[in-house]
């Protein structure tokens, strides 16, 4: 009998084990959208969501933001959310001040290893009003990177490079200028990377509200699933 519960006990626990590493991790690489204090690597990046803030946005719990609603199914776990409240994707940012301490292309390196990586960039280049550039597919300057179309393009072929293995999924936000969502569709269209461009996102001092995250979180599962 003794040896009965004991098997039975063992496989329960072995069966847990599996299930946990059966587990798909996904990365991030963000703005404020994906952002929230104690949940970013490094913890020194900034972060605009937070449990008290000072903006009127009504998401203060870490449940309460899309990645942490995606990750909350049994199939998904945060690898490394490398995410940095006003960056921009290329190396220019608000005033054509030099953003490269904390752009896209420079933390990019710092994902771990993860099957799923998030790109969710975009619209402080759009707001920041950074130059559109040229579509560059290879030999980048380090000029280049100060353009926002050349700068995807260098983050997409060395995302791919580096995780030959994961699924890479980019993020659109809805109302950005056509300029930067059609550049952003055309060279993930060039990489087959997947393009979600999210629609009618609810928001809140620009940000997403407990129901737009909701509405981010629904649109990338569709998607994803769909793979």
């Amino acid at each position: 009998m003794k040896r009965l519960i004991f098997s039975i006990v063992a496989f329960f626990c072995l069966s847990s084990l599996v299930l946990a590493g059966c587990k798909k991790k996904i990365s991030i690489l963000g703005d404020s959208y994906s952002t929230f204090v104690g949940y970013v690597t490094p913890k020194t990046n900034l972060c605009f969501y937070r449990p008290k803030s000072k903006f009127h946005n009504d998401v203060h719990r870490v449940e309460d933001t899309w990645w942490y609603l995606f990750c909350s199914s049994e199939e998904y776990e945060l690898e490394i959310n490398n995410s940095y409240s006003g960056s921009t994707i290329c190396n220019t940012g608000y005033g054509k001040n030099d953003y490269s301490d904390r752009s896209f292309v420079t933390r990019m390196n710092n994902l771990g290893n993860p099957d799923i990586i998030f790109i969710f960039g975009g619209t402080n280049d759009c707001w920041a009003s950074a130059p559109l550039g040229n579509f560059v597919y290879g030999k980048w300057t380090n000029k280049d990177l100060y353009y926002f179309r050349p700068a995807f393009s260098f983050l997409l072929n060395s995302l791919k490079k580096r995780h030959p293995k994961a699924m890479i999924v980019n993020l659109c936000n809805s109302d950005l200028e056509e300029d930067y969502c059609q550049s952003m569709q055309e060279i993930c269209r060039f990489y087959n990377i997947i393009n979600v461009r999210l629609k009618d996102i609810d928001k809140q001092e620009k940000h997403p509200s407990i129901k737009g995250m909701k509405q981010i979180h629904d649109q990338i599962l569709k998607v994803v699933k769909s793979q």
